[in-house]
C-alpha cells in the first residue's frame, strides 16, 4: 500500500468573486479535518476562527488557526468545512470525506463516491436502532 491522492477544488464558500484553486490532497482517515497550507488560507482569503490544538502522529502538539468555509469540490460532490492550517500539501481527511460520502479503495489508492449511494451522497441524521 502506498499513499492516496486525490484531486479537488478549494474554493471560499463566502467569497464567490474569488477563484477556486485546484489541489492534490493526501487523502488520510485517520485525521479528521481539512488541512490545507498557510498560502492556500491566504490565497482563499479564508477567515480565521479560533486556534486549535492539533496534536501529530508523533505525539507533539502545535497551536494552528482553524479557517472557514472552505468549500471542498470532487467526484460531483461537494462539502463546506473548516480548515486547519498546518502542513505544506492540502490533506483530506475523515469528516469532509465522510460529509461527500467518499470511500478510499487503498489497494487502488483512489478514493472513489460511496457505491451504495452513486448518485447523491448519503447522510445518517441518527443512530440505528438499539445502538448506543
Amino acid at each position: 500500500m502506498g499513499i492516496t491522492y486525490a484531486d479537488l477544488r478549494l474554493a471560499n464558500d463566502a467569497r464567490d468573486d474569488l477563484e477556486e484553486i485546484d489541489a492534490s490532497a493526501v487523502v488520510d482517515t485517520g485525521p479528521l479535518h481539512l488541512c490545507i497550507p498557510e498560502h492556500v488560507a491566504m490565497q482563499l482569503q479564508l477567515k480565521t476562527r479560533k486556534q486549535r490544538e492539533v496534536q501529530t502522529a508523533d505525539g507533539k502538539s502545535h497551536l494552528v488557526d482553524y479557517v472557514s468555509p472552505v468549500r471542498i469540490s470532487m467526484l460531483n460532490r461537494e462539502c463546506v468545512t473548516g480548515a486547519l492550517v498546518f502542513g505544506n500539501q492540502v490533506l483530506l481527511g475523515a469528516i469532509p470525506m465522510e460529509d461527500m460520502d467518499l470511500i478510499v479503495d487503498p489497494a487502488r489508492q483512489r478514493v472513489s463516491v460511496n457505491p451504495l449511494s452513486p448518485n447523491i451522497p448519503l447522510s445518517l441524521a441518527k443512530g440505528l436502532k438499539g445502538s448506543l
